[in-house]
């Protein structure tokens, strides 16, 4: 037997005013409360709102209230009690502007006019005696109440981001009956499966939200899972967060944040990476310990308390997610099981700092770079160190460069989109390359004119197909390379704080710089038409 439920129209439309409410789409929301004659009404914490009523914090309850369709007869009382209080504490200007200047009082003035004209007399007279202002027996605390139980009647409370909670509900029913595939994306639009769209390269020029953090609580990385729903930055204060890219905002629909409840560690998150398919996400902290945590709920499922002892500096999952590479300020590389939850391997040789870890594409090697001017590739089986480089010290041509250059910290390792055995590696220089995991220097990137004052390079991206290369300089500007012809192409300041790193939407032209002073700038392509 088939069952139907029955869906109300008005609920669908009250889906859409919250979710146009949550992302601050404030005059469609308006306008579609206004053609429809529906109304949302609804606050986000129900009892909180009884409370402020309560107890009198009226600049909370007016916030609240203002944006809200509520019936003039529960408005007048609210209105009525706040003028009264304000009287009483002897905030006359206030009262006089809201007795005489708002719409609701003016409804009061001409439908109860003997209630309005006490409010009138006691502005210009005010009693030392709280009965001569509330003059109907009722002291100011059952007032309160009544109106509290009066307008709670009107409001409900409902959890965030229902429309989208409610989409992904339907898509995993979908899931479980078979009728859609359980890897890969969906277009939500057409119905369909899809395949991820990457955007054609372009330089991103326009800075379109920013996000803000105390100081002490600036985030040290940051990092865009595969699929580009999330962008997740770990902080100096242990916190994990994510956010929505698109609006710079927390992200609403995740429950866990939600509720309060966020991803943390003890120490500053100081490296992030996802796995391949996005549902688990690695954080390392200052404390050298490494915690993996499923993205749907937010939840530690593997915890490697020791995995370093000193601070994590990089980390990365194998293909198969069953792994994970980290980096340390201890001069190691691990490998580390996430069934077994043990070390499972160590790879020593560096001399200093190791900055940045990856995995060859075809998992048989692994390469890392360190403060100590070098790269080294290593049998990801035997721990070996097949290789030990300082692809600085030679250009693209076979030109040698000074031999001090060749003790620049290396700092960054990223793969090459579409180029199984190719790099890009960034040294502490004016100047990045594109390497081969055997160690041979495809091409050089570098600052044209570049001398003594040029300013090195403190981290690097690079564009979802391949065609760009960004480098973050020490004076906080992006210098933007085309891949193709070598030459810098663009140049962006970021901010005027110094710029700690930066990191790539996966499929479109975003990206996302942190700075010293807390800050969290997100870029795309400029939409200005020239």
């Amino acid at each position: 037997m088939s069952m139907s439920i029955d869906i109300e129209a008005s609920d669908v439309i009250r889906l859409i005013q919250q979710f146009l409410k949550e992302n601050n789409l404030h005059r469609t929301f308006e306008t579609l409360q206004e053609e429809t004659g529906i109304q949302l009404n609804t606050v986000d914490n129900l009892p909180g709102f009884v409370q402020d009523i309560q107890r009198g914090r009226w600049e909370n309850v007016l916030k609240t209230v203002v944006p809200l369709r509520l019936p003039i007869k529960k408005l007048i009382p609210l209105y009525e009690q706040i003028a009264m209080e304000l009287i009483e504490m002897r905030e006359i200007a206030a009262a006089r502007n809201l007795v005489r200047q708002t719409e609701t009082m003016q409804i009061l003035r001409q439908k109860y006019p003997a209630r309005y004209l006490h409010l009138e007399q006691l502005l210009s007279r005010i009693p030392s005696d709280p009965h001569e202002i509330y003059i109907d027996g009722l002291s100011k605390e059952k007032r309160r109440q009544k109106i509290a139980q009066e307008l709670s009647k009107e409001v409900t409370s409902v959890p965030p981001a229902r429309l989208l909670t409610l989409l992904g509900q339907s898509l995993k029913w979908q899931q479980h009956q078979g009728l859609l595939p359980i890897e890969g994306g969906f277009d939500l639009f057409g119905g369909t499966a899809a395949a991820a769209r990457v955007e054609d390269d372009s330089i991103p020029t326009e800075c379109y939200a920013t996000i803000q953090f105390p100081r002490a609580k600036r985030p040290e990385t940051a990092v865009f899972s595969p699929g580009g729903e999330y962008l997740v930055t770990g902080s100096e204060d242990g916190y994990i967060e994510l956010w929505n890219h698109f609006t710079g905002k927390l992200r609403s629909d995740v429950k866990y944040q939600a509720d309060g409840k966020f991803m943390h560690m003890s120490a500053g998150v100081s490296s992030l990476a996802f796995s391949l398919d996005g549902d688990l996400l690695a954080s390392g902290c200052r404390e050298g310990t490494v915690k993996i945590w499923t993205i749907k709920d937010g939840l530690c499922v593997r915890r490697f308390p020791a995995a370093h002892t000193q601070g994590v500096t990089s980390i990365c999952f194998n293909k198969s997610g069953s792994q994970v590479l980290t980096g340390s300020f201890d001069h190691t590389v691990r490998l580390h099981g996430l069934k077994s939850g043990k070390t499972l391997k160590e790879y020593r040789g560096h001399t200093s700092f190791v900055n940045s870890v990856l995995f060859s594409m075809d998992m048989s090697k692994i390469l890392s770079a360190s403060s100590d001017g070098t790269v080294k590739v290593w049998d990801y089986k035997s721990a070996e160190c097949l290789l030990s480089l300082s692809p600085q010290a030679r250009s693209s041509m076979g030109t040698a460069v000074p031999a001090s250059v060749s003790s620049a910290s290396l700092l960054r390792l990223q793969q090459v989109p579409g180029q199984a055995n190719q790099v890009v590696m960034c040294p502490q220089l004016p100047a990045v390359y594109i390497m081969t995991v055997e160690g041979r220097v495809v091409k050089r990137f570098e600052l044209p004119g570049a001398d003594d004052t040029a300013p090195d390079f403190v981290d690097c991206a690079i564009s979802p197909r391949g065609e760009y290369i960004y480098a973050i300089g020490t004076d906080s500007t992006l210098y933007c390379f085309n891949v193709e012809s070598g030459l810098m192409e663009h140049t962006v300041k970021l901010a005027e704080a110094e710029v700690r790193g930066i990191t790539h939407h996966p499929t479109t032209n975003t990206m996302a710089a942190y700075n010293e002073a807390g800050h969290v700038s997100l870029w795309r392509t400029s939409r200005t038409v020239t």
